[in-house]
């Protein structure tokens, strides 16, 4: 093979590569409905229901989640209480702020640093950095967090969650208001 050829083949894959890490852009999603407005979605109480699959795909570990979402000085406050199947318990409390029509940010005790949102119709797009114990030690994980709102009301969320770009696993929800 002649070094053009490499060169040009070397060059194909780093642009596969890149474009495959690129991912999805929110604005693909613009004008989708329902829209989704995370402080009117999460006023409330809502359930979820929710599994975590390996990069192989076994399920690992299923959950469920009951949510209290309430407005406290402009932000949206969700009081999420997890049970996992093995009975263990867990709570995050989420503090998101609207920044504009399609920007949110959003804090927790165990999310590092702060969580950035982007939501375009019916989607919303959240990475973050996620302080997660396994055993005796805590990894930081990257999530990219996509949620899309159907037209019963139900919104569903699928969660890449990788370590150095490498993918350990995607969580899958399904969220549901209570009356």
């Amino acid at each position: 093979m002649n070094r053009s050829k490499l060169t040009r083949g070397l060059l194909l894959v780093s642009l596969m590569a890149l474009t495959a890490c690129a991912g999805v852009n929110p604005k693909i999603y613009e004008g989708s409905q329902p829209p989704l407005v995370l402080e009117q979605y999460f006023l409330g109480q809502t359930r979820a229901w929710g599994m975590f699959q390996d990069r192989s795909g076994e399920l690992k570990r299923s959950f469920e989640v009951d949510i209290n979402g309430r407005m406290v000085n402009g932000e949206l406050v969700m009081t999420e209480d997890f049970v996992y199947n093995d009975g263990e318990k867990s709570q995050r409390i989420w503090r998101i702020k609207r920044l504009d029509a399609n920007h949110y940010e959003g804090r927790a005790d165990d999310v590092i640093g702060v969580a950035k949102g982007v939501v375009h119709g019916r989607a919303l797009n959240w990475t973050y950095t996620l302080a997660l114990p396994v055993g005796e030690q805590t990894y930081h994980v990257q999530f990219d967090d996509w949620m899309y709102l159907q037209p019963d009301g139900v919104l569903l969320n699928r969660a890449r969650m990788s370590k150095f770009g490498i993918e350990l696993g995607q969580v899958t929800l399904s969220f549901r208001k209570l009356p």
